[in-house]
């Protein structure tokens, strides 16, 4: 998947060969988000995975009107940076909030949220996590049409 890049440093036993690596868009595919974790139309684009030296990992997804993700919660956390379109983003218990092409949303480690596109528009946002102990995400239940549809809060 990724392509090392020559680092120009020596190989030797201290200094084993370090290289940039880079993962042509080609290698990754498209996929449907699936029905069992998001609600109507949904494509993601897996950018990278967790490795040995980072903990991370980051996609880019596609909410057409209407879908949205399942309640959801990440161990270490998550950074939305929203993309273009414009969504909504709820934590459990609380209230509903618009999101915007240029906004950033942080989630802590273990808050209950979903995320997705309004009733009216598209909204695409890479979502970066870190994993804790093998997982980056435990899936919960769909939102409902009635959670889906509460009004928003006054920003």
């Amino acid at each position: 998947m990724f392509a090392p890049l020559s680092s120009g440093l020596a190989d030797t036993p201290a200094n084993p060969k370090v290289s940039i690596q880079i993962s042509p868009n080609t290698d990754r595919a498209t996929i449907l988000g699936s029905p069992q974790l998001f609600t109507g139309h949904v494509l993601v684009d897996m950018l990278f995975t967790p490795n040995e030296a980072a903990k991370h990992s980051a996609g880019v997804v596609a909410f057409s009107p209407g879908a949205r993700s399942n309640w959801h919660s990440h161990p270490g956390g998550q950074h939305l940076v929203v993309t273009s379109g414009t969504g909504w983003v709820q934590e459990w218990g609380g209230e509903k909030k618009q999101i915007k092409a240029g906004d950033v949303i942080w989630t802590p480690p273990g808050v209950k949220h979903w995320h997705g596109a309004t009733d009216k528009t598209a909204m695409t946002h890479y979502a970066i996590q870190t994993q804790v102990e093998g997982k980056t995400v435990n899936w919960l239940e769909a939102v409902t049409n009635t959670q889906y549809h509460t009004p928003t809060s006054s920003q």
